[in-house]
Protein backbone atom coordinates (compact mmCIF):
# COMPACT_ATOMS: atom_id res chain seq x y z
CA UNK A 1 0.00 0.00 0.00
CA UNK A 2 1.09 2.76 -1.03
CA UNK A 3 1.76 6.52 0.91
CA UNK A 4 2.13 10.57 0.13
CA UNK A 5 6.01 9.69 0.64
CA UNK A 6 5.78 7.33 -2.18
CA UNK A 7 5.61 9.91 -4.58
CA UNK A 8 8.37 12.71 -4.17
CA UNK A 9 6.00 15.06 -5.93
CA UNK A 10 8.60 16.23 -8.49
CA UNK A 11 6.98 15.45 -11.91
CA UNK A 12 5.52 18.69 -13.59
CA UNK A 13 6.24 21.25 -10.81
CA UNK A 14 8.09 24.65 -11.74
CA UNK A 15 11.21 25.64 -9.47
CA UNK A 16 13.04 28.52 -9.52
CA UNK A 17 17.04 28.17 -8.28
CA UNK A 18 19.15 31.56 -7.77
CA UNK A 19 23.09 31.43 -7.90
CA UNK A 20 22.31 28.58 -10.18
CA UNK A 21 25.33 29.01 -12.09
CA UNK A 22 28.76 27.55 -12.12
CA UNK A 23 32.34 28.10 -13.41
CA UNK A 24 32.66 25.96 -16.76
CA UNK A 25 31.63 22.48 -15.98
CA UNK A 26 32.05 23.15 -12.06
CA UNK A 27 29.29 21.79 -9.68
CA UNK A 28 28.10 24.43 -7.33
CA UNK A 29 25.39 23.84 -5.13
CA UNK A 30 22.80 25.67 -7.24
CA UNK A 31 23.91 24.09 -10.44
CA UNK A 32 23.69 21.09 -8.28
CA UNK A 33 19.99 21.52 -7.21
CA UNK A 34 18.85 22.54 -10.32
CA UNK A 35 20.17 19.52 -12.52
CA UNK A 36 18.62 16.80 -9.73
CA UNK A 37 15.30 18.95 -10.06
CA UNK A 38 15.24 18.32 -13.70
CA UNK A 39 15.93 14.71 -13.45
CA UNK A 40 13.47 14.31 -11.33
CA UNK A 41 11.07 16.02 -13.57
CA UNK A 42 11.09 19.42 -11.96
CA UNK A 43 10.85 22.39 -14.56
CA UNK A 44 13.93 24.88 -13.68
CA UNK A 45 14.23 28.37 -14.11
CA UNK A 46 17.76 28.95 -13.26
CA UNK A 47 18.98 32.28 -12.59
CA UNK A 48 22.58 33.68 -11.84
CA UNK A 49 23.83 37.24 -11.64
CA UNK A 50 26.06 36.27 -14.38
CA UNK A 51 23.64 34.91 -17.55
CA UNK A 52 26.12 32.78 -19.29
CA UNK A 53 27.06 31.17 -15.87
CA UNK A 54 23.40 30.06 -15.73
CA UNK A 55 22.96 29.29 -18.93
CA UNK A 56 25.78 26.95 -18.97
CA UNK A 57 23.84 24.90 -16.36
CA UNK A 58 20.57 25.11 -18.44
CA UNK A 59 22.75 23.60 -21.20
CA UNK A 60 23.76 20.55 -18.96
CA UNK A 61 20.22 20.00 -18.00
CA UNK A 62 18.80 19.79 -21.72
CA UNK A 63 21.50 17.60 -22.72
CA UNK A 64 20.38 15.13 -20.01
CA UNK A 65 16.88 15.75 -21.57
CA UNK A 66 15.48 17.93 -18.83
CA UNK A 67 13.41 21.25 -19.37
CA UNK A 68 15.04 24.46 -18.13
CA UNK A 69 15.75 28.19 -18.82
CA UNK A 70 17.91 30.80 -17.79
CA UNK A 71 17.44 33.88 -16.44
CA UNK A 72 20.01 36.67 -15.62
CA UNK A 73 19.04 38.21 -11.90
CA UNK A 74 20.31 40.67 -9.59
CA UNK A 75 18.91 39.52 -6.20
CA UNK A 76 20.09 41.99 -4.16
CA UNK A 77 16.98 44.08 -6.85
CA UNK A 78 13.61 44.02 -5.82
CA UNK A 79 12.42 44.43 -9.15
CA UNK A 80 14.54 42.03 -10.81
CA UNK A 81 13.44 39.35 -8.24
CA UNK A 82 9.57 40.14 -9.02
CA UNK A 83 10.58 39.97 -12.59
CA UNK A 84 12.33 36.18 -11.84
CA UNK A 85 9.11 35.15 -10.14
CA UNK A 86 6.96 36.18 -13.29
CA UNK A 87 9.22 34.70 -15.52
CA UNK A 88 8.84 31.43 -14.18
CA UNK A 89 4.44 31.57 -14.30
CA UNK A 90 4.66 33.43 -17.28
CA UNK A 91 6.45 30.37 -19.12
CA UNK A 92 4.89 27.09 -17.17
CA UNK A 93 1.74 28.49 -15.43
CA UNK A 94 3.00 28.12 -12.06
CA UNK A 95 5.67 28.36 -9.31
CA UNK A 96 6.38 25.48 -6.25
CA UNK A 97 9.91 25.43 -5.53
CA UNK A 98 12.48 27.97 -4.39
CA UNK A 99 16.16 27.28 -3.92
CA UNK A 100 17.70 29.91 -2.60
CA UNK A 101 21.18 29.86 -3.23
CA UNK A 102 22.82 33.30 -3.38
CA UNK A 103 26.03 34.00 -1.25
CA UNK A 104 29.10 35.66 -0.92
CA UNK A 105 31.72 35.11 1.73
CA UNK A 106 33.72 37.87 3.87
CA UNK A 107 36.78 37.40 6.46
CA UNK A 108 37.27 38.94 9.59
CA UNK A 109 36.56 40.62 13.21
CA UNK A 110 34.01 43.47 13.83
CA UNK A 111 36.94 45.30 14.57
CA UNK A 112 38.64 44.13 11.11
CA UNK A 113 35.36 45.08 8.83
CA UNK A 114 34.28 47.95 7.11
CA UNK A 115 30.79 48.88 7.75
CA UNK A 116 30.03 49.19 3.89
CA UNK A 117 31.64 45.69 3.54
CA UNK A 118 29.21 44.09 6.30
CA UNK A 119 26.07 45.70 5.11
CA UNK A 120 27.48 44.68 1.14
CA UNK A 121 27.22 41.04 2.56
CA UNK A 122 24.03 40.86 4.79
CA UNK A 123 22.00 42.27 1.66
CA UNK A 124 23.62 39.28 -0.96
CA UNK A 125 23.26 36.74 1.98
CA UNK A 126 20.32 37.73 3.71
CA UNK A 127 17.98 40.30 1.88
CA UNK A 128 18.26 38.09 -1.69
CA UNK A 129 16.00 35.64 0.10
CA UNK A 130 14.19 37.74 1.95
CA UNK A 131 13.27 39.85 -1.60
CA UNK A 132 12.80 36.68 -3.68
CA UNK A 133 10.30 34.84 -1.57
CA UNK A 134 8.39 37.82 -0.99
CA UNK A 135 7.34 37.51 -4.40
CA UNK A 136 7.74 33.78 -4.48
CA UNK A 137 5.30 32.97 -1.93
CA UNK A 138 2.31 34.58 -3.05
CA UNK A 139 2.83 33.24 -6.97
CA UNK A 140 3.40 29.59 -5.29
CA UNK A 141 -0.02 30.00 -3.07
CA UNK A 142 -2.10 31.34 -6.40
CA UNK A 143 -0.43 29.43 -8.53
CA UNK A 144 0.00 25.76 -6.89
CA UNK A 145 -1.62 26.35 -3.48
CA UNK A 146 1.10 25.95 -1.52
CA UNK A 147 4.94 24.57 -2.24
CA UNK A 148 8.58 24.44 -0.63
CA UNK A 149 11.56 26.67 0.03
CA UNK A 150 14.89 26.01 0.98
CA UNK A 151 17.67 28.70 1.92
CA UNK A 152 21.28 28.11 2.08
CA UNK A 153 23.35 29.12 5.58
CA UNK A 154 25.96 27.45 6.66
CA UNK A 155 27.83 25.72 9.37
CA UNK A 156 29.27 29.24 9.73
CA UNK A 157 26.07 29.83 11.37
CA UNK A 158 26.26 27.03 14.06
CA UNK A 159 30.27 27.48 14.78
CA UNK A 160 32.10 30.95 14.10
CA UNK A 161 35.57 31.06 12.94
CA UNK A 162 36.77 34.10 12.19
CA UNK A 163 33.86 35.19 9.43
CA UNK A 164 32.30 37.17 11.37
CA UNK A 165 29.96 39.27 9.18
CA UNK A 166 29.31 35.97 7.12
CA UNK A 167 28.57 34.24 10.18
CA UNK A 168 26.27 36.76 11.01
CA UNK A 169 24.49 36.79 7.92
CA UNK A 170 24.28 32.59 7.90
CA UNK A 171 23.07 32.88 11.31
CA UNK A 172 20.08 35.17 9.75
CA UNK A 173 19.12 33.32 7.39
CA UNK A 174 18.18 30.11 9.73
CA UNK A 175 15.96 32.95 11.42
CA UNK A 176 14.56 34.06 8.48
CA UNK A 177 13.88 30.01 7.55
CA UNK A 178 11.96 29.51 11.09
CA UNK A 179 9.65 32.67 10.90
CA UNK A 180 9.15 32.00 7.28
CA UNK A 181 7.80 28.21 8.42
CA UNK A 182 5.51 29.59 10.93
CA UNK A 183 4.11 32.37 8.86
CA UNK A 184 3.44 30.21 5.56
CA UNK A 185 2.52 27.09 7.05
CA UNK A 186 -1.15 27.76 7.03
CA UNK A 187 -0.54 28.99 3.39
CA UNK A 188 0.71 24.78 3.03
CA UNK A 189 4.22 26.67 2.10
CA UNK A 190 7.11 24.27 3.65
CA UNK A 191 10.69 26.39 4.32
CA UNK A 192 13.50 24.95 5.49
CA UNK A 193 17.47 25.70 5.51
CA UNK A 194 20.41 23.83 4.39
CA UNK A 195 24.13 24.49 6.51
CA UNK A 196 26.45 23.28 4.39
CA UNK A 197 30.27 22.43 5.47
CA UNK A 198 33.34 23.10 3.72
CA UNK A 199 31.90 21.70 0.46
CA UNK A 200 34.66 21.15 -2.91
CA UNK A 201 32.76 23.65 -5.14
CA UNK A 202 33.67 26.47 -7.88
CA UNK A 203 33.51 29.33 -5.81
CA UNK A 204 35.76 27.98 -2.87
CA UNK A 205 38.53 26.54 -5.60
CA UNK A 206 38.28 29.36 -8.12
CA UNK A 207 40.39 31.30 -5.66
CA UNK A 208 43.05 28.88 -5.22
CA UNK A 209 43.48 26.17 -3.19
CA UNK A 210 46.50 24.14 -2.49
CA UNK A 211 46.49 20.36 -2.47
CA UNK A 212 47.44 20.05 1.31
CA UNK A 213 44.57 22.40 2.57
CA UNK A 214 41.83 21.11 0.22
CA UNK A 215 43.51 17.12 1.83
CA UNK A 216 42.82 19.58 5.41
CA UNK A 217 39.61 20.24 4.75
CA UNK A 218 38.57 16.86 3.59
CA UNK A 219 40.20 15.77 7.34
CA UNK A 220 38.32 18.06 8.88
CA UNK A 221 35.26 15.74 8.49
CA UNK A 222 34.29 13.02 11.12
CA UNK A 223 33.79 10.96 7.33
CA UNK A 224 37.49 11.85 6.45
CA UNK A 225 35.77 12.43 2.90
CA UNK A 226 35.25 16.17 1.15
CA UNK A 227 31.63 17.31 0.50
CA UNK A 228 30.71 18.22 -2.94
CA UNK A 229 27.97 20.26 -4.58
CA UNK A 230 25.88 16.96 -4.64
CA UNK A 231 25.70 15.95 -1.54
CA UNK A 232 23.87 19.97 -0.93
CA UNK A 233 21.70 19.07 -4.72
CA UNK A 234 20.48 16.30 -3.28
CA UNK A 235 19.82 17.54 0.38
CA UNK A 236 17.71 20.50 -1.33
CA UNK A 237 16.15 17.43 -3.99
CA UNK A 238 15.08 15.94 -0.63
CA UNK A 239 13.62 18.70 1.13
CA UNK A 240 11.82 20.13 -1.63
CA UNK A 241 10.19 16.61 -2.48
CA UNK A 242 7.09 15.30 -1.10
CA UNK A 243 8.99 12.99 1.01
CA UNK A 244 9.80 15.66 3.40
CA UNK A 245 5.76 16.79 3.23
CA UNK A 246 6.16 16.83 7.83
CA UNK A 247 9.20 18.72 7.65
CA UNK A 248 9.68 22.48 7.82
CA UNK A 249 11.59 25.31 9.73
CA UNK A 250 14.32 23.02 10.01
CA UNK A 251 18.18 23.12 9.73
CA UNK A 252 20.10 20.29 8.40
CA UNK A 253 23.25 20.24 8.09
CA UNK A 254 25.24 18.73 5.63
CA UNK A 255 28.99 18.81 6.82
CA UNK A 256 30.10 14.99 7.09
CA UNK A 257 30.62 15.77 10.83
CA UNK A 258 32.86 18.45 10.68
CA UNK A 259 30.64 20.66 13.29
CA UNK A 260 31.20 17.49 15.70
CA UNK A 261 34.18 18.40 16.36
CA UNK A 262 36.41 20.89 17.20
CA UNK A 263 35.88 24.70 15.58
CA UNK A 264 39.70 25.71 13.79
CA UNK A 265 39.89 29.50 12.68
CA UNK A 266 39.71 29.94 9.06
CA UNK A 267 43.07 31.32 7.07
CA UNK A 268 43.45 31.92 3.41
CA UNK A 269 44.18 28.43 2.94
CA UNK A 270 41.09 26.96 3.56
Amino acid sequence: MKGPEDDPGLEGKVAIVSGGGATGDGIGNGRAAAILLARAGTKVVVSDLNAKLAERTVEMIKAEGGIAVAEACDATKEADCRRLVDAAVDRWGRLDFLDNNVGIGSRGSVVEERPEDYRRVMQVNVETMFLLSKHAIPAMIKTAKGGSIVNISSISALRPRGLTTYTTSKAAVIGLTRAMAVDHGKDHIRVNCICPGPMYTPMVYARGMSDAARSQRSRASVLKVEGVGWDIGHAVRFLISSHARYITGQVLVVDGGVTLQGPERDSQDH
